[in-house]
């Protein structure tokens, strides 16, 4: 089994706070869409805007008041769908990152809890089995989110639409990933070597930075993937 080093009080206490604050922005979230009767007009939203809060927490929640409620079903009803031509460059490149980003939140949670389990070591390492896994997980789930995006904007069969969102997501995934294993590296193999204990609330408030850092390296990849139609406008 693995050394760890056990987090400072402090920094158990910071961690359980921003853990709380995610899951409370990601719950105001989900009672809006379910309770307050504001589904997407594309179902995907649904889970994308709470998962997305899970690490950008409060900033999640003000962007789904903001810019993603606009889309829910009521409001298109009533005032039709934005243009996305005419929407601010980093509200379209925010939707479009949320989708693999979305994926890649929920692979690496599956993935990692996987690896705790099963003991899981690669050359040795759990985090470089963290790695595969995380990858492998995210790259699945981003393609499946991409697809119920295009899918139904495009109007194309299931084939062509498998085939479309691999192409959106794959580069957009492997940009997003970069950023996350970056921050997974650097707080498990140097700034807490040999490791936080994945039991540990100041690992996974980490791993949200790690995720905001994934965010950002995604976005010269997605501005990219939108500007040759590759992604879709939202």
């Amino acid at each position: 089994m693995e050394r760890h080093v056990q987090p400072a009080d402090w920094i158990e206490v910071v961690g359980w706070f921003s853990l709380a604050v995610a899951f409370a922005s990601a719950l105001v979230i989900l009672a809006d869409i379910v309770l307050g009767g504001h589904r997407q007009k594309m179902w995907i939203m649904n889970v994308v805007y709470p998962v997305t809060a899970l690490y950008w927490g409060p900033v999640a929640l003000w962007f789904y008041f903001t810019r993603g409620r606009r889309t829910s079903k009521p409001l298109v009803e009533e005032q039709g769908m934005p243009d996305s031509d005419k929407l601010p460059q980093w509200d379209v490149q925010s939707k479009a990152i949320s989708h693999c980003g979305a994926g890649c939140t929920l692979g690496d949670i599956g993935a990692e809890w996987l690896v705790y389990a099963a003991s899981l070591t690669l050359a040795g390492k759990a985090l470089y089995a963290d790695f595969a896994l995380d990858f492998a997980f995210a790259w699945i789930l981003g393609i499946l989110f991409q697809y119920f995006t295009i899918v139904p904007m495009r109007n194309i069969g299931r084939l062509k639409g498998v085939w479309a969102a691999v192409k959106a997501d794959t580069l957009s995934i492997i940009a997003f990933q970069v950023g996350l294993f970056l921050g997974m590296w650097l707080y498990q193999e140097v700034i807490f070597s040999p490791g936080l204990p994945k039991t540990s609330a100041a690992y996974w408030m980490l791993m949200q930075v790690s995720m905001v850092l994934g965010f950002f390296t995604a976005w010269p990849v997605n501005a990219w993937l939108v500007r040759t139609g590759w992604k879709e406008k939202m």
